[in-house]
């Protein structure tokens, strides 16, 4: 985890930051006053999948603790979460090719983090899981009815490419033992709009990029990326040595950062036109389950981050192995891995 700065940059931190919810919230009063079509856009942005209904009662159990709420006079829940956060890259239309999305049809889910929010909601844990991840995949319920078939020693993105988000969570659940609270999936192009409706994001590389395919080209060095240029950061993997999914990994760790320290360095809440701009690009990007698919669900959640300073959540990557049968793929490292996810329980 990164070093703590002073107490006048901490609370600077905690005051700017409430994560990203904190748009959805003031969204929220926004439209609650004399912008009632503006609550009823943002609130009509999210898609949502009943990923509860699909998979009823065949998965980890939820732990036995009663949710703690927050003294105030709005009370909103503090319990553990569990959120399975994914980055969707669609790969067919002329913007997202323009945006390096690559040349097949379809979409795909190359970036998979499991965001374990602490009791209290004052510390995070986002851990990664490598898309070249080797899996136990099960079957999977399709919204057309039938069922995906099970597969082993099946690369870990194939699950939400063949089951879409309900295989994905049923996958990831399958592989950690954890329960998964909430879904929520972030189209990467309407990523691109967020961290331009946010000014952009600055990120220090330690290797130069050189990347056609995510059309990204930088230096070593401290740069300040606009939306495409922060898309092209998340994607970029054969600009670096190896073209490693580890190494893409790690610049998407220091993207979340990065992410997190914008928000909290943009006063949204003194600046209506921007609030609404970040609003409408967040919402307008996601695809979550079914108790997190309206404006007041999101702005409860982000409400309930507004102790989580940026510098209090931790990135990390499952700790994997190159797979026996295959040198350019892994599989989990076992017993870190497991042990990894019991403590997130």
């Amino acid at each position: 985890m990164a070093a703590r700065g002073g107490q006048d940059g901490r609370g600077g931190r905690r005051k700017g930051l409430k994560v990203a919810g904190l748009a959805l919230a003031g969204s929220l009063l926004l439209g609650a006053g004399a912008a009632g079509w503006a609550y009823w856009h943002l609130n009509g942005n999210i898609k949502s999948v009943d990923i509860n209904g699909a998979l009823g009662d065949d998965r980890p159990a939820r732990p036995a603790t009663v949710p703690s709420v927050s003294p105030t006079a709005s009370p909103v829940p503090t319990g553990a979460l569990n959120v399975l956060v994914l980055g969707s890259d669609s790969r067919s239309g002329e913007e997202n090719q323009e945006l390096g999305g690559g040349d097949s049809g379809g979409a795909r889910s190359d970036t998979a983090m499991v965001v374990h929010l602490d009791a209290g909601r004052t510390a995070a844990t986002v851990v990664s899981i490598p898309r070249d991840t080797l899996v136990e995949r099960p079957s999977c319920p399709l919204p057309s009815g039938g069922t995906t078939r099970e597969a082993s020693g099946a690369m870990f993105n194939t699950a939400y490419e063949l089951g879409g988000p309900v295989c994905a969570v049923k996958t990831v659940e399958t592989l950690t033992g954890v329960r998964m609270d909430h879904y929520v999936e972030v189209d990467f192009s309407g990523f691109a709009d967020l961290v331009d409706a946010l000014g952009g994001v600055t990120v220090t590389t330690d290797v130069d990029i050189d990347d056609d395919k995510s059309h990204l080209h930088l230096d070593a060095g401290t740069h300040r990326l606009d939306g495409t240029e922060a898309l092209g950061l998340a994607r970029t993997r054969y600009g670096l040595a190896g073209g490693s999914d580890l190494a893409r990994i790690e610049l998407q760790h220091k993207l979340v950062k990065a992410l997190l320290e914008q928000v909290s360095a943009t006063d949204l809440l003194t600046d209506p036109a921007r609030l609404y701009q970040v609003a409408d690009a967040l919402t307008g990007s996601l695809t979550t389950d079914t108790g997190l698919d309206s404006l007041g669900e999101l702005a409860d959640l982000g409400r309930s981050l507004g102790d989580l300073a940026a510098d209090d959540v931790r990135t990390l990557t499952m700790p994997v192995l190159p797979a026996p049968s295959d040198p350019n793929r892994v599989v989990a490292d076992q017993p870190e891995a497991a042990d990894l996810w019991e403590s997130l329980r």
